[in-house]
């Protein structure tokens, strides 16, 4: 499998030359991958190396089947036998290349998908806000799958044409200088075409692999949004929508095929042309008693495997300029970094301080919107073990100091440090298994109830989950599944009900068993009955925690050791709900409204 220290190989290729040109910068972008398969590699050389040699010795047995396959009976036979013997060899050849070619292009994708992967899942939030999954997934699949084509068949093609039209003008040459001298002259007019047109056919496979990723997008969002889209009945508007997406698609597939289609013929028409004329200078030869028929027939043979060759490279380049543009795109994603810069030097807690959390004039701006601040100037102190409310109107930016706690993102200006130790200087996973989150609307994945909570600790026994959904009062309307702990919850919890959502939620939080507890508001979607259980469920995951909590709901705030009200970006008045209550400001309108 593919090593760290081949992927970073590969990025720094990716940052050297962003902008690939070549076939050959192709090969240049895999040769990591291509090393780690070494012993693949090798076999399906040795392979084509025979296959090529078996195919070269065909027009040699075929002279002499023709000059002498046609006198005595004894010269019959090993002549046919010859060929015969030829063909096997060539067929079992030929079955070997196909073999290893085969399971070195699975190899290389699977060790590209794994380095595009494990590259994605390591960039920061910014990168992943700003580039839809649906177009991500696209680079995962349809462009792998564009590489896995090239290596498993276009490379072995390319370079067994290659091996075959050398060894051909080679044999053609020794065999019939005058006529191979004809023959080379027609070489770079057929040749022309093919240079020409490669730039055209990668600009149009590129266009073409675009086309593709934006209709895989609009059918992964719109499949993600079938709740709203069936509820707004607008299914058939989708339907149309996919179908324009998809004739872009094939007018783009349609525009890049016309080009190879006519490059192709352009190249095989000049070829064979040349082949036509030579076999017709080489009758003449045969007539006057200068060649045998045996010769020309193995001239024509040699002529016709470098005409076939030249037609196959000339249709393997343009796949290759197609699979360019897929590893530009690939490549462009392999280049991208971190906008956060990880020093690294702390792992734990390491000092006792009364002072937990502390934010030092934060202020903070979305990368893709620099200019529009969504905090300014936030100053709170977190007290070891202390329950903190965030309450404001939405869109205050409360839900924006969890994603800077975590460090998803660095402030614009000021700093954060957790136990004494601003958080750049934390390892960023050392940092981020301090906290645990449950969040509005749990991300659930599309596997069972006991993986799904299993998530916060993967190394939790089964008696540890079982504990886990207990507190989280979620074991009732477990045992009472299909299959209890073992049912599959459906995509994104799908086969859940938002509180059962919730409570898988919180068991997972209890799992993890972090020292910072994050509750985004966990509660606010819910129904009476509902949240009574998730609200029994959180008083236990919060005992002997220090918490955070996003709250919109008063029976949440009323808990809460001391409580912030931030508005626009700016923290306007904080304290515990009585205080609050007494100077009529904006918490208390807020309470007022929820006991209306």
């Amino acid at each position: 499998m593919t090593t760290e220290l081949e992927i970073n190989k590969s990025k720094d290729v990716v940052k050297k030359n962003n902008r690939f040109t070549s076939s050959f910068t192709l090969f240049k972008q895999l040769a990591p991958l291509l090393r780690q398969e070494r012993k693949l590699l090798i076999a399906w050389l040795v392979a084509l190396a025979a296959s090529s040699t078996a195919t070269l010795m065909i027009p040699a047995a075929m002279k002499q089947m023709i000059d002498k396959g046609f006198t005595a009976s004894t010269e019959i036979n090993e002549a046919f036998v010859g060929l015969f013997i030829v063909a096997l060899f060539l067929a079992t050849a030929t079955a070997l290349r196909f073999l290893f070619v085969s399971l070195l292009g699975e190899r290389v994708v699977m060790g590209l998908r794994k380095t595009l992967y494990a590259h994605l899942i390591k960039l920061d939030l910014a990168f992943h806000h700003q580039n839809q999954s649906g177009e991500l997934v696209s680079r995962l699949s349809a462009d792998s799958e564009l590489i896995r084509s090239v290596i498993g068949s276009s490379m072995s093609v390319a370079l067994r044409s290659l091996v075959t039209f050398i060894g051909s003008i080679t044999l053609m040459v020794i065999t019939q200088p005058k006529l191979a001298a004809i023959a080379l002259l027609s070489l770079p007019i057929a040749i022309l075409p093919i240079l020409l047109g490669a730039k055209k056919i990668r600009k149009k496979a590129k266009n073409n692999q675009d086309e593709v990723a934006e209709a895989n997008l609009h059918a992964a969002e719109t499949l993600s949004s079938i709740y709203t889209v069936q509820a707004f009945t607008k299914e058939e508007i989708e339907i149309k929508q996919f179908g324009i997406s998809l004739n872009h698609t094939y007018q783009a597939a349609k525009a890049r095929i016309s080009a190879q289609s006519l490059i192709t013929a352009l190249a095989i028409t000049l070829v064979f042309g040349a082949i036509v004329f030579v076999l017709w200078l080489g009758a003449h030869d045969v007539v006057a008693g200068n060649l045998s028929a045996g010769s020309l027939g193995q001239f024509v043979m040699y002529a016709l495997l470098a005409g076939t060759s030249i037609g196959s490279l000339s249709e393997m380049f343009n796949e290759l300029q197609r699979a360019t543009g897929g590893m530009q795109r690939i490549s462009h994603l392999l280049a991208q970094t971190n906008s956060l810069q990880e020093e690294g030097k702390y792992t734990s807690i390491t000092q006792e301080t009364a002072d937990l959390l502390v934010l030092e004039s934060i202020s903070f701006a979305y990368p893709i919107y620099p200019d529009r601040q969504v905090l300014k100037n936030i100053s709170i102190t977190i007290k070891l073990g202390e329950t903190v409310a965030l309450v404001g109107p939405s869109g205050g930016g409360k839900s924006s100091l969890f994603n800077l706690l975590m460090r998803f993102y660095d402030p614009t200006d000021g700093r954060i440090l957790l136990g004494g130790h601003p958080l750049a200087q934390w390892q960023l996973h050392a940092l981020r298994n301090q906290f645990a989150v449950v969040p509005q609307k749990p991300d659930l994945f599309a596997a069972s109830v006991r993986d799904n909570i299993a998530y916060g600790d993967q190394t939790a026994s089964f008696s540890a989950i079982e504990n886990a959904a207990k507190e989280a009062e979620a074991i009732e309307f477990i045992n009472q599944l299909p299959n209890q702990f073992e049912t599959l919850v459906g995509e994104r919890g799908a086969q859940l009900s938002g509180g059962q959502q919730q409570r898988i939620a919180i068991a997972r939080a209890m799992l993890k068993n972090a020292p910072i507890l994050l509750l985004d508001e966990a509660t606010s979607a819910l129904d009476a009955q509902s949240e009574y259980f998730v609200q029994q469920g959180l008083e236990r995951l919060m005992a002997g925690k220090t918490t955070i909590i996003i709250a919109h709901r008063l029976s949440t705030v009323l808990k809460a050791d001391r409580i912030i009200v931030i508005d626009k970006g700016e923290i306007i008045e904080q304290g515990n709900h009585e205080s609050l209550m007494q100077k009529k400001g904006l918490y208390a309108e807020f309470a007022r409204l929820q006991l209306m």
